[in-house]
């Protein structure tokens, strides 16, 4: 195998872990998008963030309430280039709930890891509500929440 496809492979691996109990099935699919929202946030890539959302979806950060891509867009571009620049999410799924076959509900714990940190602080650990839905074959997020668990 080439070294290439070595790392490849140890990536999808490491990946695959992420999903938890729901690595397979519809369950699994739906669970992309948080995955794909780390990732992003990871990259501080506020474009691909704000991709993941349908043209009319909603962001809950903080108090702050964004309507629509294109605010969550500019939220995140300010974002990431002050608070945010070089954070991370960290994020467990505690729930997966299919209500029809284009709507889920996913359910994390985790929180934001700021630069220089190795952990998230007790006052950056929440529980995240995921309205997904699917439009066109391929699974979007709609709303998105995240409520404080303390600190």
């Amino acid at each position: 195998m080439s070294e290439k496809a070595s790392t490849l492979v140890t990536q999808a691996k490491q990946w695959a872990t992420q999903y938890g109990d729901f690595a397979n099935g519809p369950e699994g699919a739906a669970l992309t998008v948080p995955l794909r929202a780390r990732a992003a946030w990871e990259a501080n890539d506020a474009r691909t963030y704000a991709g993941l959302f349908v043209e009319n979806g909603s962001e809950l950060i903080g108090d702050t309430q964004l309507k629509g891509s294109q605010e969550v867009l500019e939220y995140l571009t300010e974002a990431f280039e002050g608070p945010y620049r070089g954070s991370r999410l960290v994020e467990e799924p505690e729930d997966i709930r299919l209500i029809s076959d284009d709507v889920a509900v996913v359910v994390t714990q985790g929180g934001v890891v700021r630069s220089g940190e190795t952990a998230a602080l007790p006052e950056n650990r929440y529980r995240a509500m995921w309205m997904i839905v699917k439009r066109d074959g391929d699974w979007r997020l709609f709303t998105h929440q995240t409520s404080p668990l303390g600190g």
